[in-house]
């Protein structure tokens, strides 16, 4: 007897459809009846016991035959719990257990507990997906996961509590349909209820430069590295930049779901990331915690920051190693990681928000506290972070200790909301411009050179300004793409089409580093 059911395995961020083949013939001994094949691992191969067990608590027995399954194709490694929900009706289905015969209309995944309940698994959002794009119109999952699968529209997703609600589900079908009605949930108003930060400018008082320098870099989605004493508010403002930042849209949210569905840090409850990602590793993590790694590739931080935004605190102290692994997502948006069974890529368009002390100390140039460091001390501090990278890093800015009487003042500062108004608008004079041209580029950060010359004209003023800031800071060929950009960004925050001497001076000013701030 043979029955097939299709399940799915996630490989990066995407799905692939899994065959679920189950033979039985013949009557071998108790303890060696039970094969399975197709690369399964350790939990898959695991999967036996489990399903033995649940099938037995929920009244069904395994018959005394010979049980082969295969998971095809063959060639691709399948790992994790979800294939016990599949394996389980594909045994039930040969041995006739079930009254409906064809289930192709079905793609079942789940892990089973030995009591017969279901347990969620990772990447279901991915599987909905495929379902959608394969047309299969059914999809059978734990209940937890139906938040997250059903923000794909074009499939059926019938959340189960049990295998025994699983067998009555497929029983209940008549000619194909499923007689419940499958679970749904308001995408857009979801992604409407779920868009609000707890952290807003408003919190922050003083440091209008910085607050100035971070509204740029959410406009054109820049790179920032902040450096100031402890306490001067760095880490405060990072984690408000997010507020800023323009609200995700469904299908960067879908994107970004993706993810994190398949790394298996998705709020179950809430089943669609609504919120521009905040990425913050401690400076211990690794490069594979930082890059993602593993023998079956996974995520890491950076994919997990994708459409949002990564923070690096105490910039200095990251592993050297670990920051030099940063510059490919940095420049290609995408981390590709290659082991001997696979190559995955996954997404990484995320901006980059840093802040380090100047010195080791944190007092170097602090005009209320003295600095104790000897110069190559401080060299040695800042050489941790290499050129290479620093030239990633768009904008440069002081964030000095703040004031007795900012701290204490009593005007109100300006809100996120105000804020994020200016962002918002800056960015859709960018989207307009890129694609009137038709360009594949959506912020100025992404500009190239071709871009930055038809987008970044100068006037004879401001070519001057920008030659004499070249010559005596010594800037880069990349420093000089990276002010042009900025500029632009500024411009576009003006409403002006044309970047003018007040743009070009301001960008400059953004470039901390380059004017020899540790001399």
């Amino acid at each position: 007897m043979l029955a097939k059911v299709l399940s799915a395995a996630v490989y990066g961020i995407d799905a692939n459809l899994i065959d679920v083949e189950v033979d039985l013939s013949g009557t071998v001994a108790e303890e060696d009846r039970f094969h399975t094949v197709g690369l399964p691992d350790a939990a898959v191969r695991e999967s036996r016991d489990r399903v033995r067990a649940a099938m037995k608590n929920s009244g069904y027995l395994i018959p005394p035959t010979h049980i082969t399954i295969n998971l095809a194709p063959a060639d691709l490694k399948k790992e994790g719990a979800g294939f016990d929900l599949p394996i389980a009706i594909g045994i039930l289905s040969a041995y006739g257990a079930l009254q409906i015969k064809d289930l192709s209309r079905f793609l079942l995944v789940g892990e089973l507990g030995l009591d017969g309940s279901l347990r969620p698994v990772p990447g279901i959002l991915s599987i909905a997906v495929l379902a959608r794009s394969r047309g299969i119109a059914n999809l059978i999952l734990p209940a937890v996961n139906a938040p997250e699968a059903a923000v794909v529209t074009g499939v059926n997703v019938f959340p189960v509590a049990s295998l025994a609600e699983v067998i009555e589900l497929l029983n209940s079908t008549v000619l194909g349909e499923v007689q419940r009605k499958p679970f749904s949930v308001a995408t857009e108003k979801l992604l409407g209820e779920l868009q609000h930060y707890p952290n807003d400018f408003a919190d922050v008082r003083g440091q209008q430069t910085a607050k100035r320098a971070l509204e740029v870099a959410a406009a054109g989605g820049h790179n920032i590295l902040m450096i100031g004493p402890p306490g001067s508010g760095k880490t405060m403002l990072a984690k408000r930049l997010p507020s800023i930042l323009a609200p995700l849209t469904f299908d960067e949210a879908l994107e970004t779901t993706k993810i994190h569905s398949v790394a298996g840090v998705l709020d179950s409850a809430q089943g669609l990331v609504a919120q521009r990602p905040f990425r913050a590793p401690h400076h211990t993590i690794s490069d594979a915690g930082l890059i993602g790694g593993g023998i079956v590739p996974r995520p890491g931080e950076v994919s997990l920051a994708h459409n949002g935004l990564l923070f690096l605190d105490e910039l200095p102290e990251f592993p050297r190693n670990v920051l030099e692994v940063m510059r490919q997502p940095l420049e290609d948006h995408t981390v590709t990681i290659a082991r001997a069974s696979m190559s995955l890529t996954f997404p990484a368009r995320f901006m980059l928000a840093a802040a380090m002390n100047p010195c080791p100390c944190g007092y170097f140039n602090d005009k209320s506290r003295e600095c104790h460091c000897t110069p190559p001390m401080i060299q040695r501090y800042v050489a941790k972070v290499s050129g290479p990278l620093l030239d990633r890093i768009d904008i440069h800015i002081e964030v000095p200790a703040v004031q007795y009487k900012e701290l204490r003042g009593g005007a109100a500062a300006e809100g996120s909301a105000q804020v994020r108004d200016r962002v918002m608008r800056a960015r859709e004079y960018q989207r307009e411009r890129f694609q009137k041209a038709g360009e594949k580029v959506y912020s100025n950060a992404q500009m190239g050179t071709r871009q930055i010359r038809a987008y970044c004209e100068l006037g004879a003023d401001a070519e001057r300004l920008l030659e004499r800031a070249m010559q005596q800071q010594g800037l880069s060929a990349r420093a000089h793409d990276r002010i042009l950009k900025v500029a632009r960004t500024i411009a576009d925050l003006d409403n002006e089409k044309f970047l003018s001497v007040t743009h070009l001076a301001e960008a400059i000013q953004y470039r901390t580093l380059d004017r020899s701030y540790w001399s």
